[in-house]
């Protein structure tokens, strides 16, 4: 009775593993069709761009896109653009000593000229050049004075907050020397000296206002005016005006009306470091 009952046990066994031997054949079967059905997908994906945006994050693809090839066809990286070094101005011993001599002056009064201020520095020492500077609408204005002696530029130091119109004046040691005039312009002979004197540089005129109506103006105050060359520069809303009068006489005359009214601005005259020039000043070589 055992070893039939053993008997029955291996029995069941034996079918029990060959149902198993065949499920695992099934699932074999079952594993080839799966991989016949992922090949053609696979094969679709191998044809996909593996750089492109949608699947490369967009830091490694930065990196890509600096990434050129040159002529051979390798790849290298693109350099940098190095900052180009700023070039240092040297100036030489005369222009340093030419800034020593000079003072810079703000908060200067608009209906101050460069003759009152050469007028208040001239107590210190003797002039070499006075340069009055700054926005004409403007209330206050800056300037620059340069002294014979570096001793008289000290001494002017001492004018600080000195009341020169209508406002305290500043005065500290200047950075820059005073630019030069263009030397085309300066006069080369006598006859161009004289006229010199009796021409003044006048400023801040409103654009508006006609060339026979500031000939008139000077007329009225000064005396007879021989010519007129306006300047009208669009960047401005002012203008400047050259004015020669038959004797230096009107010339000094014309200094008094700095701070009158023409039209609706007040104007501003200086003395004329240059002769007016008919033509192109470009000719004088």
């Amino acid at each position: 009775m055992a070893t039939r009952g053993n008997d029955d046990v291996t029995k069941s066994m034996n079918q029990m593993n060959s149902g198993n031997n065949s499920a695992m054949i099934n699932h074999d079967d079952g594993g080839d069709g799966f991989n016949q059905e992922m090949r053609p997908l696979e094969k679709s994906k191998s044809k996909l761009n593996p750089m492109a945006p949608e699947f490369v994050p967009t830091y490694v693809a930065a990196g890509a896109e600096s990434a050129t090839k040159n002529e051979n066809g390798s790849r290298r990286r693109r350099r940098r653009a190095r900052p180009r070094p700023r070039r240092r101005f040297n100036p030489c011993e005369a222009e340093i000593e030419q800034v020593r001599r000079t003072v810079f002056v703000s908060s200067i009064d608009n209906r101050i000229s460069e003759e009152h201020l050469a007028a208040l520095f001239l107590s210190c020492g003797p002039l070499v050049d006075c340069r009055i500077c700054g926005d004409p609408t403007s209330m206050l204005r800056f300037g620059f004075v340069e002294f014979a002696e570096e001793e008289s530029a000290r001494i002017s130091l001492s004018l600080e907050r000195t009341m020169l119109g209508s406002h305290a004046i500043r005065v500290v040691p200047s950075r820059s020397a005073i630019a030069p005039v263009d030397r085309r312009l300066l006069p080369r002979s006598a006859a161009e000296r004289e006229r010199c004197t009796r021409t003044v540089y006048c400023t801040n005129i409103q654009r508006e206002v006609p060339a026979e109506e500031i000939i008139f103006f000077f007329e009225s105050f000064c005396g007879k005016v021989l010519c007129l060359r306006v300047f009208d520069n669009r960047h401005y809303p002012t203008c400047a005006a050259f004015v020669e009068f038959a004797t230096s006489e009107s010339a000094v005359a014309a200094l008094n009306c700095s701070g009158f009214v023409l039209g609706a601005l007040p104007i501003r005259v200086n003395p004329s470091k240059t002769p007016i020039i008919l033509g192109d000043f470009r000719s004088r070589i």
